[in-house]
């Protein structure tokens, strides 16, 4: 019997660890960085830039398939915003998959596959749609649709 509880004991202990890590893993606090050249950006927790796509429009993304491959989504159940951000700016919206991604003021939150370390901004500019968020002078480019 004493073996029986140990066992069950070891098992709740183990159970809840898990509960905890999903949820420290689940939360995300997003910060605002700094560098030369790029000034002011939005990153994860992490350090780790993320980007808006000019083709995409408030609470739609239209980045899918092969897209996704190089600009894989961001998603937190959870955001923590720091020092400069406003939470109100970050939302949740569900793609068309089903798969919920980050938003900031309504554009979708992207990373970049070529991004590899915390402060990479690889992705800034590429093919003139791509662009880190500063957020005091962000004002997205949206495209007419045709």
């Amino acid at each position: 019997m004493k073996k029986s509880f140990i066992f069950l004991l070891l098992l709740l202990s183990m159970l809840i660890n898990v509960s905890v890590a999903e949820n420290a893993y689940s939360e995300s606090t997003i910060q605002l960085t700094t560098k030369e050249g790029i000034g002011n950006f939005i990153a994860d927790s992490k350090g780790m830039a993320l980007y808006y796509f000019t083709k995409d429009s408030p609470g739609v993304s239209v980045c899918v398939e092969g897209c996704l491959e190089k600009w894989p989504i961001f998603y937190a159940e959870k955001i923590v915003v720091g020092a400069g951000l406003k939470a109100k700016d970050f939302n949740t919206i569900t793609r068309e998959n089903g798969k919920k991604q980050t938003t900031f003021k309504g554009y979708p939150l992207y990373y970049f596959f070529k991004d590899k370390n915390p402060g990479d901004t690889f992705g800034q500019g590429v093919n003139n749609v791509w662009y880190v968020i500063d957020p005091k002078t962000f004002k997205p480019e949206v495209k007419a649709k045709k």
